[in-house]
């Protein structure tokens, strides 16, 4: 009696165990977008691109300023020997005895050094012009990553619940199948139909159960891609919000004319920074100017000191090997150029292929979706005139087995459609770039 106690506890346990390891979340489409956006992995790469862009374009403006440099040292020194030209004005004169050697033991020195650059063939000036077209480039690219984020989230959710939809009518098809087996052998036992007849129910039920478990682990498949990308707990169990997809739909059914694609704009300015880069790679060709200015203490013991030595100049430089030497620099920002645009250009017509193919797409999806409803009407209707003739012994087993089958396919065929009219639709926005802006999610 206490081993049937113990068993019945542990029983509970592990049922309340389960219950609480599974935590059901109920989304819309807009929300599992906005989720993956903000913190999806890929997202968080995007941001910190455009950081890091952003960081490279803060310190090249940062050459633009002044350098200033400041130095001290301060030297020990043993038994140094010392030769001074100098003569001071008592020693101009004869001397009959030698001085005292002087005493020498350390040195210290200080300086301060600032320079500016004024002119370098206006290098520095393409330079942030440069960097901040990457940085423009950059800010498109984290758009386009999120638009691709959003597609994902997309097709994700259009997966989970084309199969939690075949899942739900395989599951309401297998009690028909279970009671027709209940039926068929009764009746098989009363000697009313051939035992063949009641293995047909019986292989049809086996088959519907199949079915069931391969929908099934698709379910679990898809929840479980969608889980990861939004960063939720494994043990989520996500419920789609349909009827909001359908609402976001219908509120947002004009915004099909096409937008500005982000990766477009990226490579746009992309374009403009190789073009700079021509700029910057002809600076070779002119020489650097810069001012210049400092200030010096020195101090060397008992033998000199020296300050307030202030200085103020202009530098100029010039690299002679640059007249031969630089055309080849040119000549390659030249040419990375011109694979920017060439680039640029093959992407227009990609993108406008794409757009193009998804119109097509989301047309054939409504067409598929109206012939499917009918078929489901149909299909429905003629199962049950079949099963009406089964039962009045004008029709055999096999006819009532194949209307049955093709009622199920209809609806699953029906349930499919209507997730891809959404997926479509939403590729479509993807395409001509504006799916997060259909479902208003903004971007930062």
């Amino acid at each position: 009696m206490k081993i049937n106690k113990m068993v019945l506890l542990a029983f509970f346990l592990l049922a309340f165990a389960k219950n609480e390891a599974q935590v059901t979340k109920r989304l819309t489409l807009k929300e599992a977008v906005a989720i993956a956006v903000a913190n999806s992995d890929a997202a968080s790469l995007a941001k910190t691109k455009v950081e890091t862009s952003k960081l490279e374009l803060d310190n090249m403006k940062n050459n633009q300023y002044p350098s200033l440099k400041a130095s001290g040292q301060y030297m020990r020194l043993s038994s140094a020997h010392v030769d001074s030209n100098l003569k001071s004005n008592s020693d101009s004169g004869s001397s009959s005895g030698s001085s005292a050697p002087l005493k020498v033991d350390q040195l210290m020195l200080g300086q301060v050094n600032a320079s500016m650059p004024v002119f370098n063939g206006f290098k520095l000036t393409n330079s942030i012009k440069a960097s901040k077209s990457l940085y423009e480039a950059e800010t498109f690219s984290e758009k386009h990553a999120k638009e691709q984020i959003g597609l994902e989230v997309v097709e994700l959710f259009a997966n989970l619940f084309k199969a939690q939809q075949m899942t739900a009518l395989i599951e309401d098809n297998l009690k028909t199948a279970d009671q027709r087996v209940k039926d068929f052998t009764a009746m098989e036992e009363n000697g009313l139909i051939a035992r063949n007849d009641l293995l047909k129910a019986q292989l049809q039920q086996s088959n519907v159960q199949l079915s069931l478990d391969n929908a099934k682990k698709n379910t679990a498949i898809a929840n479980y891609k969608l889980t990861t990308l939004l960063k939720l707990p494994e043990n989520t169990q996500i419920e789609i919000d349909i009827e909001a997809v359908k609402r976001d739909m219908l509120a947002n059914s004009n915004l099909n004319a096409s937008g500005e694609r982000n990766d477009l704009k990226s490579l746009e300015f992309k374009k403009q920074a190789a073009e700079t880069g021509i700029k910057i790679a002809k600076a070779g060709y002119y020489p650097s100017l810069s001012l210049s200015g400092g200030y010096i203490a020195f101090d060397l013991n008992n033998v000199l000191t020296v300050t307030n030595a202030m200085n103020v100049g202009v530098g100029v430089s010039y690299d002679l090997s640059n007249i031969f030497k630089n055309g080849k620099q040119v000549k390659l920002a030249q040419s990375r150029a011109k694979e920017t645009e060439i680039e640029l250009s093959d992407r227009n017509d990609q993108i406008k292929e794409e757009v193009f193919q998804a119109k097509q797409n989301y047309e054939l999806s409504l067409k598929q979706s109206a012939v499917y409803e009918k078929a489901v009407e149909q299909a429905t209707e003629n199962y049950r005139i079949v099963k009406d003739k089964y039962d009045n012994s004008l029709a055999d087993t096999n006819d009532l087995l194949e209307a049955d089958y093709q009622q199920l396919q209809s609806k699953i065929n029906q349930a499919l459609a209507k997730a891809d009219v959404a997926q479509k639709y939403y590729e479509l926005q993807f395409a001509t770039g504006t799916l997060t802006s259909s479902l208003n999610i903004t971007q930062n």
